[in-house]
């Protein structure tokens, strides 16, 4: 995107607004069904404001404009809305206004501001409705500028969906029909609505290609002891699939049905919707006389729980990963000294390692090969024209992942590149010390992600270091590599680590200009041990197989049992990767995890 653009896009924006009486439209990140990442059609905050991060929200006003993000993406973001007319607000920084409380200034009582209800979260627009009635500003939810001022929006995908076996997936789509209406049942609901294409796509064994890197498909559901309802585009869903959805008794109806068919909900019923994951024009049809449960979605927490079948597809998907990932640090490791090597080079070699193994799909996000200084950008995205080349010295970030037929990874290691501070060294062992903490944590049932998350950040904070953001998300099963409702991360969050999630362990630690760390591998919650008096106590199986790269350590700084746990992992990879090898990488490999 030429920055250039942005400017005329936001003049065509402000002439919309006139047109309309808007004093300021707020644009968020997502789409209809609230995504991370959003089809191309939606992609309308990057758009209009130059700013490619998955995290934010863009303001205009009359005369100001500004983007709202995350600590994530403080440095890209800086550099991407410069000269856009658009200013920067880092979030969580004491100096930043809050998005409402500055809409409020600028607007003023008696104005107006607009969204488009569509791809508003319903409980962020009631938040913000509250707020603005109580300064007599009015809210106007029915506007989509960008179907007007972007004439060369793209269309919704119309991409075929493909369906799982059982053999892959765990289960049929009738149980997991019949669970979630057992969970109705016990929530005294007649049904309920599912917006989020991940929930859409695990309820009906479906995946697709209408989002990059998430293998989803634009649809709504709508599930409950009378009918079930998958709202698709008709066209997406071939013979085969149709037939299949036919015999369990699955309806198919146009995808903009879902409204018609929302707003014509037998009088009386109660609808399941869960507010953060309900846009807001969908939840505004629900007709009056319905009532609304708005509770986390028991979809979410059915799919974060992996299935026997599901773990295994993810440790086979995790073996064809680390060969892949084998192969690119021989690689690497001798192209660097050549002076051969850029960051795009590294993402282009990993897809092109991973694309020979089987069952490849695509990767499981854009790949981040951040080197020095761009190490510390923490959602850092190479391009040729600046992308670094990467010198024997120093740290060199590498955080990307794959979707296989059967699982998803996502890996970071840190590496030595070449000669290393002393100050890198003891960075590194620290986050070390975090990833280890986590990885052998021993915890009773009950437990939530964020009583774990200190013990990823003390050996940091000791030090007076710390990173911003969480420790640990959910990774769905060849499905989106950023899924809930499970995370390890400072801020509250009520959902317990239960067995069968999968998440991910990555502390961290970023220098502004001078580098960034960060190890990360997929662990399970699982079984550890039953006591009589204390109850069920947990721990997590680790299932990433990759060496960590031992050079940065500082030995001094490892405990004993922290090298055990280090010599134990390594071990492992070796056993579990070595009869796949030729013998060149066994040695290779055998070096990389020899203990220390």
């Amino acid at each position: 995107m030429r920055t250039n653009e942005i400017p005329e896009r936001l003049e065509a924006m402000r002439k919309f607004m006139g047109e309309n009486n808007l004093d300021a439209f707020i644009i968020p990140s997502t789409d209809a069904h609230l995504s991370e990442y959003p089809p191309k059609y939606w992609e309308s905050r990057k758009w209009i404001s130059g700013f490619s991060g998955s995290a934010g929200t863009a303001v205009v006003t009359k005369d100001k404009a500004g983007v709202w993000t995350d600590s994530r993406y403080f440095i890209q973001a800086a550099e991407e809305l410069k000269d856009t007319g658009f200013d920067l607000f880092k979030m969580g920084q004491p100096d930043t206004p809050d998005m409402t409380a500055w809409i409020i200034e600028q607007v003023g009582s008696g104005g107006t501001v607009g969204i488009d209800g569509l791809v508003y979260a319903s409980s962020d627009a009631k938040s913000l409705k509250d707020k603005l009635d109580a300064k007599d500003i009015n809210l106007n939810t029915d506007f989509d500028p960008f179907s007007a001022i972007r004439t060369d929006r793209p269309e919704i995908p119309k991409n075929q969906i493909f369906t799982l076996p059982v053999e892959v997936a765990g289960e049929t789509v009738k149980s997991k029909i019949d669970r979630i209406n057992a969970e109705l049942k016990k929530l005294e609901a007649d049904g309920i609505i599912i917006v989020t294409l991940d929930a859409v796509a695990w309820t009906f064994n479906m995946r697709g290609n209408d989002v990059e890197y998430n293998p989803v498909a634009v649809a709504y559901a709508y599930v409950s002891e009378n009918e079930t309802v998958l709202f698709i585009d008709p066209d997406k869903i071939n013979e085969d699939a149709a037939g299949e959805y036919k015999e369990q008794g699955i309806k198919i109806s146009d995808y903009n049905n879902i409204f018609e068919y929302v707003a014509n909900l037998p009088e009386n019923n109660t609808v399941c919707v869960t507010g953060s994951k309900i846009n807001w024009k969908l939840l505004q049809t629900i007709p009056e006389s319905c009532k609304i449960i708005d509770v986390p979605s028991p979809v979410d927490l059915m799919k974060s729980i992996k299935n026997a079948t599901e773990l295994n597809g993810f440790r086979n998907a995790m073996i064809r990963d680390g060969l892949a990932l084998v192969k690119f640090y021989m690689w690497l490791e001798e192209a660097i000294p050549a002076g051969e090597v850029t960051e795009v080079m590294v993402e282009e070699k990993l897809l092109e390692y991973r694309s020979q193994q089987e069952m490849f799909v695509g990767e499981s996000f854009g790949t981040i090969a951040g080197y020095a200084g761009n190490g510390a950008i923490v959602h850092y995205h190479a391009t040729p024209e600046n992308c670094l080349t990467i010198k024997p010295e120093g740290l060199l970030l590498i955080d990307s992942g794959g979707q296989y037929k059967d699982g998803t990874t996502d890996i970071t290691r840190t590496v030595a590149a070449g000669k290393l501070t002393r100050q890198m060294k003891a960075d590194y062992t620290n986050v070390l010390k975090g990833h280890i903490a986590i990885a052998t944590a021993i915890y009773p049932e009950g437990t939530r992600g964020s009583q774990l998350d200190v013990l990823a950040r003390k050996a940091l904070w000791d030090n007076g270091l710390t990173y911003w953001h969480g420790t640990g998300h959910g990774i769905g099963h060849f499905l989106n590599v950023h899924e809930g409702p499970q995370n390890i991360r400072l801020e509250e969050n009520p959902t317990l680590l239960k067995p069968g999630m999968v998440t991910s362990n990555e502390p961290g630690v970023y220098r502004a200009n001078q580098y960034g760390i960060r190890i990360e591998n997929l662990i399970v919650t699982q079984e550890y041990q039953k006591t009589e008096e204390f109850g069920t106590f947990y721990n997590f199986e680790t299932i990433t197989l990759c060496p960590i790269d031992t050079k940065p350590i500082s030995k001094k700084l490892l405990t004993k049992s922290e090298k055990r746990w280090l010599n134990s992992y390594h071990k492992m990879v070796y056993k579990k990767l070595k009869r796949y090898l030729s013998k060149e990488e066994k040695v290779w490999l055998k070096n990389k995890t020899k203990p220390i």
